[in-house]
């Protein structure tokens, strides 16, 4: 986690935030446009780069915390000196009305006044920003990590929704092969016309299943253009490797407490304690001094004032000490939010890693035995109906199953991958060393 601001010191603010959002901008142009030029299929790390170079959110966190610092600096000092200037006692009937000299009680005054605001107030000020500002600063680990969580899942619906369009369109192909083997066997004798119609429905049902899976391409290729700006149509890489993530159950409760949404609830009970320890320093009022010079007409004495001012707490068991509880209540509310979304968020990811690991297995298992299987009952059909030993049905029936054996494990692999992006964009990519020290 960020090191927080707990004295005042001072800082200095960006030089020009504009050029960071433009060099990014920048950046993210010559990226995409290397991309293209060069015709190369995009990478899954490539489209998270785009993802967090587009994005104007972490110029805007890193704005906040900034912001927050300088706040942080403004709020360890004294307030300002007040200048006052005034008359007093100026007549106003009788013969020396208005003036401002004849009357001996008649002064013009001139005065600075001073609020002597306590150390440890002003520094217990300086916390609470220093505090918000670590808040943002932890919002943009979060928010990095939601955009490269984000990217992979529409990078991969992309990859496998195109992988199912083609998978469809071969199944087509296939289709329209078989109506024209039933069409052929009937004209040779062999076939019926039931096994054309069996044919031609089973087309009629792959078309609008290609129709679906075509729709789904195109709706996913958008959804990845929202993160990366890369044209739709551009090609896609091969997938990374998913047998590992770089979390783990046996490491889980020590890692978990770092994760950014975590993180950011930490920090916002840290605010909350910050508020009530500052909610305490003020049970404690602040005094005033004031100095001033009274200027009298020329025939009397001239002079000089000095007063001190004090806050007087009459009941302070109804206002500081109440605000002092209400401050102490909620940093309790904030605490128990915090763990109450940790031990969520740990049900939440077991339960991922549990069904991550079924689902490669399951895949491991279609494979190396369910789809080859498949292929072998297809290949076995096919050489009985040349040999008159199986109908044209069966035969269709084969094709079928293999087709959908096939798809179910597209679509088997496609769910363990999102859950695979899931977990393994918990955090941000350079977060990797700090998760192993959590470890």
């Amino acid at each position: 986690m960020s090191a927080i601001l707990s004295t005042p010191a001072p800082v200095r603010a960006p030089a020009v935030p504009r050029r960071r959002q433009i060099s990014f901008v920048a950046a993210a142009f010559s990226l995409a446009a290397s991309i293209c030029s060069a015709g190369t299929p995009l990478t899954l790390p490539e489209a998270q780069q785009l993802a967090l170079q587009r994005t104007h959110q972490l110029a805007a966190l890193d704005l906040s915390a900034d912001a927050a610092r300088q706040m942080a600096v403004a709020a360890g000092q004294l307030p300002d000196p007040v200048l006052k200037a005034g008359i007093d006692n100026l007549p106003v009937s009788g013969g020396d009305r208005f003036s401002l000299g004849a009357d001996f009680m008649t002064m013009r005054r001139i005065g600075i006044s001073q609020e002597l605001t306590s150390a440890d107030k002003r520094r217990r000020r300086a916390e609470l920003y220093g505090e918000e500002a670590g808040k943002a600063l932890v919002a943009r680990d979060a928010a990095v990590a939601k955009i490269e969580r984000e990217t992979a899942l529409a990078w991969l619906e992309c990859h496998f929704a195109r992988k199912a369009e083609r998978l469809v369109g071969e199944q087509m192909t296939q289709a329209r092969n078989e109506v024209e083997a039933a069409e052929a066997a009937y004209r040779g004798g062999r076939g019926s016309l039931a096994d054309i119609a069996t044919a031609r429905g089973l087309l009629a049902a792959v078309q609008d299943r290609a129709s679906e899976a075509a729709q789904r391409s195109r709706s996913a290729a958008l959804l990845l253009a929202r993160w990366t700006g890369a044209e739709s149509g551009d090609p896609l890489a091969e997938p990374p490797s998913m047998d590992t993530v770089r979390i783990d159950s046996a490491s889980l409760e020590t890692v978990l407490p770092h994760h950014p949404d975590i993180a950011v609830l930490t920090q916002q009970e840290r605010i909350a304690k910050a508020e009530a320890n500052l909610a305490e320093a003020s049970r404690t009022p602040d005094w005033s001094v004031e100095v001033a010079f009274q200027q009298r007409g020329s025939g009397y004495s001239n002079m000089v004032s000095v007063g001190v001012s004090v806050p007087l707490q009459w009941d302070r068991a109804k206002r500081q000490d109440r605000e002092l509880g209400a401050k102490l209540a909620l940093a309790e509310v904030a605490k128990a939010e915090r763990e109450e979304t940790q031990r969520g968020h740990l049900a939440e990811v077991r339960t991922m890693l549990t069904e991550w690991e079924s689902g490669r297995e399951r895949h491991r298992r279609y494979a190396e035995e369910l789809l080859p299987f498949a292929r072998q009952r297809t290949e076995a059909t096919l050489a009985a109906y040349r040999g008159g030993k199986a109908t044209l049905a069966d035969l269709l029936g084969a094709h079928r199953a293999e087709t959908d054996a096939g798809l179910q494990a597209l679509q088997l692999q496609a769910q363990t991958a999102r859950l695979w992006a899931q977990l393994n964009y918990l955090f941000p990519s350079g977060a990797r060393n700090s998760i192993q020290e959590a470890k």
